[in-house]
């Protein structure tokens, strides 16, 4: 195979080796470049010689200053660059642009489930939401109850999943960071899957009331009704309470949920797919597992398919605090309003202050395997996470755990934590997932599918079942970004329709979805 570097920019100074073995000392590339190291897949070769102190460029952005002389030739990993300071949120400049004028794109169409409040459901699913945590062993019991002793008689209803966590006792339910994981609870159980099918599962003496998590109420934080001393509501169609006194014995508890399940499947059996729009889909754009391909291949691709879907009257959103900070300056000028540019800065700027409270900060998020695949630092990984976004307008910031208010595309801040990212985007609403990985992960949510998209050919090969879409041929110029783009689009909407499952479903993995919770437990 030819010796293949790609160089993103005319004004990089550094290429990335594509070779599925690396390449050797000794190796020419690009006619006359003598590698001076054996380099690895997917880590970078200087074009010039730097000297200590120049700026190392990749994108056409600057990625870090060489701590010491660099030659043509020679292998640069983490250990011989500085990070350069992340963006002033101040002075990232903003003006408004001209109006873009997306060329629509239509005909395109998925069967989904349509929902009474217009929204889609790529899934019917049985949801059960839990108020504290104390409950969680019930709900995993009820859920292979429910699997074993309902779901065969309602053939219609895909499954049935608990939303188990770690919140609703001992919380300062009136902190002001306790909005996140309250908001995120109740938001998930409206996601467009559950088809408007809420059940809550309650102690009775939690902080967080069952009652608050229904979609037709206020969160009610400041209001005495629903703090811990407030009395429960009786049992109903769509909340209990397990120190209801109307039980007796653990059969009795088993017997009134399994009547209300038993309830919410009769009304889920009788949706049926239909034709919908593909301005209908709310679509999650997340990457983990990173690689120095991320942003060359499967990121760049998700954002061709992120540009179509917006075309087509869809819904985007991209995520990820860290991994956009370090590419705020190349963010903010597409900001749709100058309310949405400063939105951006504001969540840069929450996180931030969340960071230094930690007393860590930004440079922190780069992982061990995201360094082995080429990435150096934080600067580098933002620089290729962005391009998931595409290039059309930003047209809101969702802050974590709000519901998405606008089609289009939008930024819903969340860590970058691939679980707390992945629920955060189930709580905007998201009914399909695209997750792009170099390095590989089994990542798997139950409640949408998850198209796993690889980077590299060298991952999609040797995880060929767990796999959905191979992004590598564009590193070797063997298919365009634009044709990878057009082939992400048409899985999407035969996924959404059902069609074609995800090796996450076919295989059965599906992880726990995890709280972000900045407030104070007591």
């Amino acid at each position: 195979m030819e010796n293949t570097i790609v160089k993103i920019n005319p004004t990089d100074n550094v290429g990335i080796v594509c070779n599925a073995f690396g390449l050797p000392k000794g190796a020419i590339v690009q006619n006359d470049i003598i590698l001076l190291q054996d380099i690895p897949m997917g880590h970078k070769v200087a074009l010039e010689d730097i000297e200590e102190g120049e700026t190392i460029i990749r994108y056409g952005q600057i990625i870090g200053y060489a701590h010491t002389k660099i030659q043509k030739g020679e292998w640069i990993n983490e250990n011989k660059l500085s990070l350069p300071q992340a963006p002033d949120l101040e002075n990232v400049p903003y003006t408004v642009p001209d109006e873009v004028k997306l060329e629509p794109l239509t005909g395109y169409t998925f069967e989904g489930f349509r929902n009474p409040d217009g929204s889609v459901g790529t899934k019917n699913m049985l949801g059960i939401t839990i108020s504290v945590q104390c409950v969680a062993g019930i709900t995993n019991y009820i859920v292979n109850k429910i699997k074993q002793e309902l779901l065969p008689k309602y053939t219609n209803v895909d499954d049935v999943v608990a939303f188990n966590h770690s919140y609703g006792c001992g919380i300062a339910i009136n902190a002001p960071a306790a909005i996140i994981p309250i908001r995120t609870i109740k938001n998930i159980a409206q996601n467009p899957n559950f088809g408007g099918e809420v059940m809550v599962i309650g102690l009775g003496c939690e902080k967080l009331r069952p009652e608050t998590l229904l979609p037709n109420l206020e969160l009610g934080m400041q209001n005495s009704e629903y703090t811990s001393g407030s009395k429960p509501i009786p049992n109903s169609s769509s909340v209990l309470y397990l120190q209801d006194e109307a039980f007796t014995g653990f059969e009795e508890m088993i017997e009134g949920i399994m009547e209300i399940a038993e309830k919410h499947l009769k009304k889920l059996n009788a949706r049926k797919r239909e034709t919908c729009p593909a301005s209908d889909l709310v679509v999650g754009m997340q990457c983990g597992g990173s690689d120095a391909f991320s942003g060359i291949t499967g990121n760049p691709a998700a954002g061709f398919a992120s540009d179509l879907i917006v075309r087509a009257g869809g819904t985007v959103m991209f995520s990820e605090v860290t991994e956009v900070r370090d590419a705020i300056h190349l963010l903010v000028p597409r900001a749709a309003t100058a309310e949405v540019a400063q939105k951006l800065k504001n969540e840069m700027q929450w996180y931030d202050d969340y960071l230094a409270n930690g007393l860590v900060d930004r440079s922190s998020n780069t992982t061990p395997g995201n360094k082995k695949g080429g990435l150096s630092n934080i600067v580098e990984k933002a620089l290729g996470s962005i391009a998931k976004s595409g290039t059309s307008p930003i047209v809101d910031v969702v802050a974590p755990g709000e519901k998405i208010r606008k089609k289009g595309l939008n930024f819903a801040a969340t860590p970058a934590s691939d679980f707390v990212c992945g629920t955060l985007q189930l709580a905007a609403g998201m009914n399909m997932h695209v997750f792009i990985t170099g390095r590989g992960t089994p990542y798997g949510l139950s409640m949408v599918p998850v198209i796993k998209v690889s980077s590299n050919s060298k991952l999609s090969n040797r995880w060929f079942d767990l796999i959905d879409f191979d992004a590598g041929p564009i590193a070797f110029g063997n298919k365009t970004i634009e044709e990878m783009g057009w082939e992400l689009f048409h899985l999407i909407l035969e996924v959404a329709s059902g069609k074609k499952q995800v090796a996450a479903d076919r295989i059965g993995i599906h992880n726990d979805l995890v709280l972000f919770n900045p407030g104070p437990l007591t």
